[in-house]
Parts: C-alpha cells; sequence; structure tokens
C-alpha cells in the first residue's frame, strides 16, 4: 500500500470531509430503505409447498409466528456437488443475526431446488441451523427468478435480476420478503445478484480497512469456511 502519511491535524481534516460525505449518504439510504419499505405488495395465490427433514411444509409453515418472511434462494442444484461459496458466505450470517431479527417480527428460511439428503449433507458439513428447504420440482424458484429451464436458457428467456439473460445456469441466488396480513401471504420485495451484497456482514468490516475487500477479481480469496 502507498498512502500519504501526514499530521493528525491533517488526518483530522481529511476525516470530517469524509464524514460529511459519510452523513449525506446515510441519508440516502435511510430515504432508499424507507422508499423499499412503501414498495407495492403481490398477493400469494399459489399453495407452494416444500420438503423438509421432517416433511412438507407450506410457505405459510415458514413464518411461524411471525408476520415477516425473508427467504434466501440458496444456489444448490440437484445433483450437482458444486456449493455456492457466495451463498455460503451469506449463510454464514444467518444464525448469529436470525437470534435478533426473530425477535422483530421476521422469521428466516433459506430454499433450494436440491432434495433434502443433498441439503442437509450441506448444512451438516457447514454447521448451519437455519431452517433450509427443498422447493423440488416446484414452481417456487422459476416464479421467484432464481432457477430456469434448460428451453428458457437456449430460447433466451431465462431472465435474472430484472434484465440480465442467464444462458448457462440452471440456478442463481438472491432473497425474497413475504408478509402475512389476515391470513393472506403477499411478496413485497426481491434482490439479486449485487443487492444480496446487504447480507454480507464480513464486507461492511473489510470494507472500513485501507485493503478493504482485498480482492483480485471479485470474491478472488473466498472460499468455504471449511476450506481456509
Amino acid at each position: 500500500m502507498t498512502q500519504a502519511i501526514v499530521s493528525r491535524d491533517e488526518w483530522l481534516d481529511a476525516r470530517k470531509a469524509l464524514l460529511a460525505r459519510e452523513r449525506d449518504m446515510t441519508h440516502q439510504f435511510d430515504a432508499l430503505r424507507a422508499e423499499r419499505r412503501r414498495m407495492p405488495w403481490v398477493r400469494i395465490d399459489k399453495p407452494y409447498r416444500f420438503d423438509g427433514p421432517d416433511g412438507e411444509v407450506t410457505l405459510a409453515d415458514l413464518f411461524g409466528t411471525r408476520s415477516q418472511l425473508a427467504v434466501y434462494h440458496f444456489m444448490l442444484t440437484p445433483g450437482s456437488e458444486h456449493i455456492c461459496s457466495g451463498c455460503s458466505f451469506v449463510a454464514d450470517h444467518v444464525d448469529a443475526a436470525r437470534q435478533h431479527f426473530e425477535q422483530a417480527d421476521l422469521a428466516f428460511a433459506a430454499v433450494s431446488r436440491a432434495p433434502v439428503p443433498q441439503i442437509e449433507a450441506v448444512r451438516r458439513r457447514m454447521g448451519w441451523r437455519f431452517p433450509w428447504l427443498s422447493s423440488g420440482d416446484g414452481d417456487f424458484n422459476y416464479d421467484f427468478g432464481v432457477s430456469f429451464t434448460a428451453e428458457d436458457r437456449a430460447a433466451g428467456r431465462a431472465i435474472y435480476n430484472y434484465g440480465t439473460v442467464i444462458r448457462n445456469s440452471p440456478d442463481m441466488f438472491g432473497v425474497s420478503i413475504f408478509v402475512r396480513q389476515d391470513g393472506v401471504l403477499f411478496h413485497s420485495y426481491s434482490t439479486y445478484h449485487r443487492g444480496v451484497e446487504l447480507l454480507m456482514g464480513a464486507f461492511n468490516w473489510l470494507d472500513l480497512t485501507p485493503k478493504g475487500r482485498n480482492e483480485n477479481g471479485a470474491m478472488s480469496w473466498l472460499r468455504l469456511h471449511d476450506e481456509y
């Protein structure tokens, strides 16, 4: 690293200038978050069902006693030995956060197309405790824009992140938020690709440092946590 070396007073001047920009950005983020909360909802009428280690559950079951549900679309393709390091990086943050946001009326579940035995093998290896269900051959992953048929990929109809054409991968990743009100389920929000960085808390720590994320290409150093 090559950084300017200055006096404490000069450093303080630079820090106060940056603080003004940070404060402005914080206010912009506050406005963006408020706009996100005002997004319209879409009623969920399809009876989505999932397989878990204890049997079949519905989308409503995933809420438990809470009125909000966050679903992480974990990129785990049936029959594939590949475990997405980016999805795993997100998942490493979940259990610690879940003990807090579940007190704020938010439930959590991960969903993949992989079958339950494949999911459970990964969960045991990585030590995760959060609910993780299989959508199997159901419509859920396809309806929420994270899985794509071979026919749609070949025809250029596989659209990810509201505009990106997927040619090769049958599964991608993202987050969807659901709400239950008076017994009715609604979809309020989904985000994909770099939108998922919101959930990668370790990056926020790294972003405070001179080396930042210390990458040679996006996530170049990232591994499953048992491979470091």
